[in-house]
């Protein structure tokens, strides 16, 4: 039977393998070079025991809560990000969202699936969802492409149409916490009729971009309200610009 492997020598034959981070040569067609590697910043240990930020101090004992989780405690059950956001992070994101390369999804997946936990039973596999118009102009959603190869990975089922965005929202950077909050008040919603998929349910919700946050909380707002009892947020990169 014929399978992928099964053509991989005239792939790279037509198409030789490139680092999609820099364009230098690389072995296989589904990596990056030693250098790019190298530069992609993972999050590390000691971190908080609610969010996973990482902490600067080793002095910090095993379920330490960070500043921001004491001051408002997230309605999410932990965060598991491939990578910080950095400059090799971005050239990632970058030819991967807006450069129409989907075939990097499985890589990304990868990175993001080995710093998931142990899941014990059953999970739904969740995108963050993007507007139609938004998705009518690029053409797929990121996020979804990586939710079912997350899915593939860890043998889970994918639900990409669990949450509905039903209206435009503007560019978060540079808003206040109460400004995000304004723009994304009733924005993103559970698909009518979904709520019986989720209920009881435990929930990886996948972006490929976390920044503040504010995006993936309205997300998880919405999966706890639809009756989820876990939601694990799930991203390749994470901003935190203080843990790099």
């Amino acid at each position: 039977m014929l399978t992928r492997q099964s053509f991989a020598p005239l792939i790279d034959l037509l198409y030789p393998p490139r680092c999609p981070a820099c364009g230098a040569g690389i072995a296989a067609q589904d990596g990056l070079c030693a250098l790019c590697w190298g530069e992609l910043a993972i999050p590390g240990e000691p971190a908080c025991a609610r969010c996973q930020r990482p902490f600067a101090s080793d002095s910090l004992g095993e379920g330490a809560i960070c500043a921001p989780c004491l001051a408002s405690p997230p309605r999410h059950d932990g965060i598991a990000a491939a990578t910080l956001y950095n400059d090799a992070s971005r050239r990632l994101v970058l030819g991967f969202k807006h450069g129409r390369r989907i075939g990097m999804a499985a890589m990304l997946a990868r990175l993001i699936a080995a710093r998931l936990p142990i899941l014990e039973g059953e999970w739904l596999v969740v995108p963050v969802p993007l507007h139609r118009w938004r998705l009518w102009q690029r053409g797929y959603n990121q996020s979804a492409l990586l939710a079912r190869e997350i899915a593939r990975i860890r043998g889970q089922r994918v639900l990409v149409d669990g949450l509905l965005r039903t209206k435009a929202t503007p560019s978060l950077g540079g808003l206040g916490r109460k400004a995000r909050a304004r723009a994304l008040s009733g924005a993103i919603i559970v698909r009518p009729g979904g709520a019986a998929r989720l209920q009881g349910s435990k929930v990886i919700l996948v972006d490929d971009v976390m920044t503040s946050g504010a995006t993936s909380a309205a997300c998880v707002s919405a999966l706890k309200r639809a009756g989820a009892e876990k939601v694990l947020v799930a991203c390749f990169a994470r901003v935190l610009d203080e843990a790099l």
